[in-house]
């Protein structure tokens, strides 16, 4: 099995090709706003020999979701798959669940069906577990490809650095940090987070993860008290731009504040 990123434009999430010798998986589509663009990249890597089968969302988010029905039809009406507690969400095009008011966009209604968690997938009989991975969302899946030992994050590892954010709809802290938990014993060799490029080597990416479950370890006993470094969401993106990386400057005003009391 060949896996391809297909970066994320913008505030797209990053998209991904499982790709067989015949068949290949859109893992995720990005927004609606560069679904042309996404189109030709797909056809690009797909060339002539190979047909997309199906797509398969790790989120029922805009910035996973919104390209996805434009991207089947433009296959001829392939299957759209996702976790099934966002499958009334999508059939309805809903404006708030799925986030795309918050980027000023109109949600597509996609008529998608709800994956059996702990379904097994197959790919040139090559075996793709989707996994629960509630957190960032209620809905929120991982991709595992044992083969390869790669996983597909999602929402749950935004980026390498910029820690999973809990504090929007459905999101849950206690439960964001158990699905870490699970993500850092699969020792992967290859993780693609939301955002930004791919992490390599089973080193790189524990410690990576280590660092995100000690973040969240740390809001859980500040009983959920959001640093105050981090910028509240904006309507029209999912947090005021540029987005800071860890909360450093907090804790530098921190210790500066120790130190004056001492």
């Amino acid at each position: 099995m060949r896996i391809v990123r297909l970066p994320g434009i913008h505030h797209d999430a990053n998209a991904v090709l499982l790709m067989g010798t015949k068949e290949a998986i859109l893992i995720d589509a990005g927004t609606a706003w560069y679904q042309l663009l996404q189109q030709e990249r797909i056809d690009g890597q797909l060339g002539l020999g190979v047909t997309l089968r199906e797509i398969i969302l790790t989120s029922r988010r805009y910035p996973f979701s919104g390209g996805s029905l434009a991207i089947s039809e433009h296959f001829g009406g392939i299957p759209i798959a996702t976790h099934p507690s966002a499958v009334s969400s999508l059939s309805t095009g809903d404006f708030f669940t799925t986030w795309a008011n918050r980027f000023d966009s109109d949600m597509p209604v996609v008529n998608a069906v709800g994956l059996e968690i702990g379904q097994h997938v197959f790919l040139d009989n090559e075996l793709i577990e989707i996994l629960e991975a509630p957190g960032p969302s209620s809905c929120n899946l991982l991709i595992h490809i044992p083969s390869t030992k790669t996983i597909i994050a999602g929402a749950l590892v935004p980026r390498a650095d910029r820690p999973m954010r809990w504090d929007v709809p459905t999101g849950n802290l206690i439960l964001g940090k158990e699905s870490l938990e699970t993500l850092l014993k699969l020792n992967a060799e290859k993780l693609i987070p939301m955002h930004g490029p791919s992490l390599q080597g089973q080193g790189h990416i524990s410690e990576t993860i280590q660092r995100h479950i000690t973040m969240l370890n740390q809001i859980i006993d500040d009983q959920g008290a959001l640093p105050r470094s981090w910028p509240k969401p904006a309507h029209t993106s999912l947090w005021h731009e540029p987005v800071p990386s860890w909360p450093r400057k907090e804790q530098e005003s921190n210790q500066a504040e120790g130190k004056s009391r001492n």
